[in-house]
């Protein structure tokens, strides 16, 4: 049994860097150390706690995260700073000999932060407590507002899938989750909280039911009939995983959006080997003529890597060639970046930083003019929005069931409603649809 009377009026900061699912976790992390006594810090408060949340997707994201330790440790110097997430798996020793740095939690020791705060008093030299990626077994439950609208649900953890350029495996363990069962509960409390609409987060969510002898679509179908959640979307799905079934299913559901979020990540076929994924672009292809039969008006944003070791420039020509045509709204643009221990390394194509630069801004143009011709389209309609309190001086904005942004008169009340919007045009920087609210 942990003493909690040591956090009792203590005071914490946090800071999430990376994806969906570990800003669920940074939450889940404050919600703990919130029961334990410790409040969160007021803005230019000094901090008795910071947890930083990090991420290693790329050699950007190793570097964001150290700028982020040092700037916490000047604006907090007295503060006990905690560091867990992907980078402080993968590289513990390291994060560790940072200065500030008092305790490194790898991703099965963070579930478990409470235990290595110790008394709060600060360290001479950080303490790395990670474990080998092959003995993270255990699932940490997580079901976090945050700031937002949204609730983001932690459905399944780690991956299975080792392609060529990724570290998540050796970051987060093996494919692992909880039961439909847990998972039922967590949304049901959800919706007893005032929450109306769930994002369904994961490493690998399509691979849910691993660990339990369970599946994917199961929880779909489960979660649809929960009472007082209006909607659902899920976070992102590999393309093999997202079955016909699934499609159909969201299709006619009572609360799951028309809104995917597949990775593509290349769409040639030649890079698509060389990075081990497991499906080919005629495959995804089909994926995305399904979903638009059923769901002309779905949205569908799309991941793609410009510039891995083996993209040839006759490989990025038949890739985009390809993504021009797909019937899809949105692309995430990332530029390959080396990471250690990966397969990748072993393919002697280098792709210069240059051509990865030329190649991403093709692809953002070509985002662009997708997603703006997505938005266009819907100008004149009235469509259901589900409002999201403003920041100080901005208007209101929210997502109609197929994600597009909506700009309205603020007006706090409607914070978490869902109201009918007439949409107008563009707003100025064109990010959003200027709405009229229907009384």
């Amino acid at each position: 049994m942990i003493d909690t009377s040591i956090f009792q009026d203590k005071t914490a900061v946090y800071y999430t860097l990376g994806c969906k699912l570990n800003f669920s976790e940074t939450s889940t992390i404050g919600k703990t150390l919130k029961e334990a006594g410790v409040r969160t810090a007021r803005k230019g408060e000094k901090a008795d706690i910071c947890v930083i949340n990090t991420c290693s997707v790329t050699e950007v994201a190793d570097k964001k995260c150290r700028q982020a330790i040092h700037r916490f440790r000047k604006q907090h110097p007295d503060a006990f700073i905690v560091v867990t997430g992907c980078y402080a798996q993968l590289k513990p020793d390291q994060v560790a000999e940072i200065e500030g740095v008092d305790v490194v939690l790898g991703a099965e020791q963070k579930k478990d932060l409470l235990k290595h705060l110790g008394d709060l008093h600060k360290h001479d030299k950080g303490e790395a407590v990670a474990s080998s990626f092959k003995d993270i077994r255990s699932f940490a439950p997580s079901c976090s507002r945050g700031d937002r609208t949204r609730y983001f649900l932690k459905v399944q953890d780690g991956c299975d899938y080792f392609c060529s350029y990724c570290t998540i495996p050796l970051a987060r363990g093996r494919s692992r989750n909880g039961t439909i069962a847990s998972m039922v509960e967590q949304a049901e409390q959800a919706a007893a909280d005032g929450g109306k609409e769930i994002v369904l987060t994961g490493v690998n969510i399509g691979d849910f039911g691993r660990t339990t002898g369970e599946s994917f679509f199961e929880l779909v179908k489960a979660l649809d009939k929960v009472q007082g959640i209006e909607r659902y979307r899920i976070s992102s799905i590999e393309p093999n995983l997202l079955t016909d079934e699934i499609i159909e299913y969201v299709s006619k559901s009572r609360s799951f959006m028309p809104h995917f979020h597949i990775p593509l990540q290349s769409g040639s076929d030649e890079v698509l080997k060389l990075m081990r994924r497991r499906y080919d672009t005629e495959l995804f292809a089909g994926k995305i003529r399904k979903i638009k039969e059923l769901m002309p008006d779905a949205f569908i944003g799309v991941d793609v890597i410009v510039g891995t070791r083996g993209e040839t420039d006759e490989y990025f020509e038949k890739a985009y060639e390809f993504i021009q045509g797909l019937d899809v709204s949105q692309l995430h643009v990332f530029s390959y970046s080396e990471r250690p221990n990966t397969q990748a390394l072993n393919i002697d194509y280098v792709v210069t930083p240059e051509v990865k630069h030329q190649r991403s801004q093709r692809l953002l143009a070509l985002s662009d003019e997708k997603t703006k011709a997505f938005y266009a389209k819907r100008i004149g309609e009235t469509m259901t929005v589900l409002m999201e309190k403003p920041k100080a001086g901005a208007p209101m904005h929210g997502f109609t069931d197929n994600y597009i942004r909506v700009e309205v008169e603020s007006k706090p009340k409607l914070d978490n409603h869902l109201v009918k919007v007439c949409l107008g045009e563009f707003n100025e920087d064109e990010t959003a649809l200027k709405g009229t609210i229907i009384e």
